[in-house]
């Protein structure tokens, strides 16, 4: 086993992936996919994962990990994969192994791609749109038995694709399997917030707990972000925002303007807070973006509003 990184390991490439988990060299200079297997098992034991760490990936993957016994850590946060899960990383997410994880039991796959595979297609910018690539790991997608076979199709059509000889065809044809492989997994994290309404509901009445107390009487305090609420609930800022979208059809951002458009109705009408204290009030630093966002939100500015009253 590798002694443990004392600084961050930063792994640009592909080939630089495979050779820091001395893993067979990759078949395709963007792309690899690797076969989790226990000791003894059809794929590498070298596939496990036996560096601690921590290691900064300048690639994006998709894995499905099975039986991995123990805390991995990713970002800041900590997840035992017990479970079998999906899950997903953009360049630039820090992972660290802990010591007592057991690999003895894991199965699984992960997909290492580099993002120069997605250059000059739409999916290189469409990629950003996927937010599952911005959630911490307590937030991986939970598959059924007939989605695992799906993607299993999928991945033997890529695994054919990128062991073939290069051809002026080959990124083409990797990149439209990629994407498909993407919409499924948005189609099942979909799924999962539909199929696991009761977290989801409750995790959604937290925040409209929280967002109600951050707007209640008292003194001044700054604009609250999406980022706050994250924190506060203990979830990423992708993923609050994109469970809201599924259960209400509203994201973060546009729940946090709507509850502060209201606070400023109800400062507007019932104090005698000029329009700047009442921005200041509501933590604008500059009353004319209060302003601004006000009327985008009512069709009226602040002060016709206070003029007309609410329902005009």
């Amino acid at each position: 086993m590798k002694q443990p990184a004392q600084e961050f390991q930063v792994l640009e490439t592909v080939t630089d992936y495979t050779r820091f988990y001395e893993l067979p060299a990759p078949a395709h200079p963007l792309l690899t996919l690797i076969d989790l297997q226990p000791s003894g098992g059809a794929g590498p034991a070298a596939s496990r994962p036996e560096v601690l760490g921590p290691v900064v990936p300048g690639l994006y993957t998709v894995f499905l990990k099975r039986n991995l016994n123990g805390p991995l850590y990713y970002g800041h946060h900590t997840y035992d994969f017990r479970e079998g899960v999906m899950g997903f990383s953009a360049p630039g997410q820090v992972f660290r192994v802990a010591r007592e994880l057991d690999t003895s039991r894991l199965s699984g796959w992960m997909l290492v791609f580099h993002p120069d595979l997605l250059r000059h297609h739409p999916l290189a910018r469409k990629i950003a749109s996927y937010g599952f690539f911005a959630y911490d790991v307590h937030e991986a997608l939970h598959l059924s038995a007939s989605e695992e076979a799906l993607l299993d199709t999928l991945l033997l059509g890529l695994r054919q694709e990128y062991e073939r000889p290069i051809d002026a065809f080959s990124q083409d044809v990797l990149v439209a399997q990629l994407e498909v492989l993407l919409h499924y997994a948005n189609r099942f994290y979909h799924r999962q917030f539909l199929t696991r309404r009761t977290a989801g509901h409750d995790l959604l009445q937290r925040f409209e707990a929280l967002l109600a107390a951050y707007f209640t009487p008292g003194a001044a305090r700054p604009l609250p972000t999406v980022r706050y609420f994250a924190d506060e609930l203990h979830v990423s800022v992708a993923y609050l925002s994109d469970l809201l979208r599924t259960l209400t059809h509203q994201n973060a951002q546009q729940h946090i303007h709507h509850a502060l458009i209201e606070r400023a109705k109800h400062l507007l009408l019932s104090t005698n807070l000029t329009i700047s204290e009442t921005a200041f009030q509501l933590g604008f630093e500059y009353p004319q973006y209060f302003s601004r966002l006000f009327k985008r939100k009512t069709g009226r500015s602040p002060a016709a509003f206070r003029t007309e009253g609410w329902f005009q």
